[in-house]
């Protein structure tokens, strides 16, 4: 099987300009492409997985990756998918935020002796001329075209902002830039992105020539990627500081059924050949399924020695036992009155959620539990005496577990 085939056995490739050309560049190992992230955050998160695990596929077929951290499109904002406008970040913010995306790539991506390229695209986007960039792109974009494009009619009903409206041409101008300074000649993106690549490969055309070889490749649920990221307590990030080696390990071990197939031939290295032999698994292997999709993403990302932790934590967890390296709230005597603490304010100071009127939907919901005790009273209280020594393990619904205990 060639490296395309394979990507297309694991259901990442969704639309392409021309599959003849590319397939053939990435089976010779000559493509040299790019992925851009937009540093929104200090911390990369599940949803940027697919990508990653793209470029590390890629690499390992000869081909060369460049990573294109947003530093420039980032103070514009995409507003693909979005119903509002994103906040606006300062330079300092961003370059942070690229710096703490670099150190994580470098588990996926090997950067030594020029096998691939971190830019930032503030290298060019800033020093930009405005007067200059309307002249020498502007004729070439359809204000007609930019408007029919998803990532636009999206945001029309509540409010397009001029500001976000010169993304697509920013984003097309990045691909130009890159193909002259370093010979990008491919750029893969999810498939909400489809209108922003396909406006990068027309602006070299129009620029250099119909010859010049600049190909675009989308990725199939990249935007259901990113989705995956996000939990109703907020995002799953690949930064143990956010979110723990166990709570990620749990993410990935409670998805859904129809899902675990799908992710373990998307995310994982298994052999394609292994993954498709799992198609044949229905009940309690699944279960299996998702301990071996967990352990394997978490291995990737944490290490073996965090993956084996998470890994008998969680199993304790499922056979009624007590998981010594989940994540801990220590409450201290200033979180007890007259000796106690309610329910919603243990949901909400552990963290499981996000206020105490949150909490009292998660209880009225029955999704809570106190060492496998159901709690349905959003009135019930817990005695100091009751937290102490080993504590408690508390828990929302079926993938989030704190143990409880006093200082």
């Amino acid at each position: 099987m060639t490296t395309y085939e394979e990507l297309q056995a694991r259901g990442l490739i969704a639309q392409v300009t021309n599959e003849e050309v590319i397939s053939k560049m990435i089976n010779e190992g000559k493509a040299v492409f790019y992925i851009g992230f937009d540093p929104t955050a200090d911390s990369l998160h599940v949803g940027h997985f697919m990508a990653l695990c793209l470029m590390k596929r890629l690499q390992d077929a000869g081909n060369k990756p460049i990573a294109l951290l947003g530093g420039g499109t980032g103070m514009i904002g995409d507003p693909s998918g979005r119903s509002d406008m994103r906040n606006m970040m300062t330079v300092e913010t961003i370059q942070h935020n690229c710096d703490c995306f670099k150190e994580q790539m470098s588990r996926f991506i090997d950067f030594s002796e020029g096998k691939a390229m971190l830019v930032n695209n503030a290298d060019w986007l800033l020093d930009l001329n405005y007067i200059e960039l309307l002249r020498e792109v502007g004729p070439h974009f359809s204000v007609n075209r930019m408007l029919t494009a998803e990532c636009y009619k999206q945001r029309m009903e509540k409010g397009l902002s001029f500001l976000e409206f010169n993304y697509m041409i920013m984003q097309s101008y990045d691909f130009y830039e890159l193909f002259k300074r370093y010979g990008c000649n491919m750029q893969f993106g999810g498939d909400d992105q489809w209108s922003n690549m396909l406006g990068g490969t027309e602006l070299i055309r129009r620029k250099l020539g119909k010859d010049a070889h600049a190909m675009t490749i989308t990725l199939l649920l990249n935007s259901e990627g990113n989705k995956m990221g996000k939990t109703q307590s907020g995002a799953v990030w690949l930064d143990p500081n956010k979110t723990s080696p166990f709570e990620f390990y749990q993410y990935w071990r409670n998805i859904g059924d129809a899902d675990v197939l799908k992710c373990l031939r998307m995310l994982t290295f298994l052999p394609i050949e292994q993954i498709n032999e799992m198609d044949k698994w229905e009940g309690s292997q699944l279960n299996e399924a998702k301990e071996i999709l967990a352990y394997e993403l978490t291995n990737l990302i944490h290490g073996e020695e965090e993956a084996k932790k998470a890994q008998t934590s969680s199993r304790e967890l499922f056979t009624g036992g007590s998981a010594a390296n989940m994540p801990t709230c220590e409450l201290s005597d200033s979180d007890f009155t007259d000796g106690s603490i309610d329910i919603l304010d243990i949901l909400h100071k552990s963290g499981l959620a996000g206020s105490r009127s949150e909490a009292r939907r998660n209880v009225d919901q029955g999704g809570v539990a106190v060492d496998g005790e159901a709690v349905t009273d959003i009135k019930a209280v817990f005695t100091k005496e009751q937290l102490s020594g080993d504590g408690v393990v508390v828990k929302r619904g079926k993938k989030k577990f704190v143990k409880v205990v006093v200082k």
